[in-house]
């Protein structure tokens, strides 16, 4: 499905019939491929749940860390002059997997718009010990 992101930014959003397509209540959770021509390129470093001041938000809490990492990749995006619908590609690392799979809704919420690409790794700690989950992301935006 090719859309525009912006006047000259070009999306392709593929999907192979050849692969598996994760689905959740009737909707694919990602493409298998992004295609972007046209565009500049924002790349975010991972993005812990952590408030302005470096506190860890919602220890023990997936589902409140998931939204603070949202929140400071939106930050991020906004100071770089793009957005969530900008998104082409996010990787995730998580330390509870199970914990990781309760947030499709607010993975949506974030991440939906834009319909990245996306991998997700559990792993057994973050950089911060009470971090349960850090997203790096990828963006597109006029050049």
């Amino acid at each position: 499905m090719s859309k525009p992101i912006r006047n000259e930014v070009r999306r392709d959003d593929i999907m192979s019939d050849a692969l598996f397509a994760r689905v959740i209540d009737g909707k694919a959770m990602f493409p298998h491929a992004v295609s972007v021509s046209g565009g500049r390129l924002v790349c975010l470093s991972g993005q812990l749940a952590w408030d302005k001041e470096g506190n860890t938000v919602g220890p023990g809490d997936m589902r409140a860390q998931f939204r603070q990492v949202g929140e400071n990749i939106k930050g991020a995006l906004a100071a770089a002059g793009a957005s969530l619908a900008d998104i082409v590609k996010t990787n995730t690392y998580v330390t509870d997997m199970e914990a990781f799979f309760t947030c499709v809704d607010i993975r949506d919420e974030y991440f939906g718009p834009g319909w990245p690409t996306s991998t997700t790794v559990e792993v057994s700690r973050l950089a911060d010990p009470e971090a349960m989950i850090e997203i790096e992301a990828i963006a597109v935006v006029e050049d």
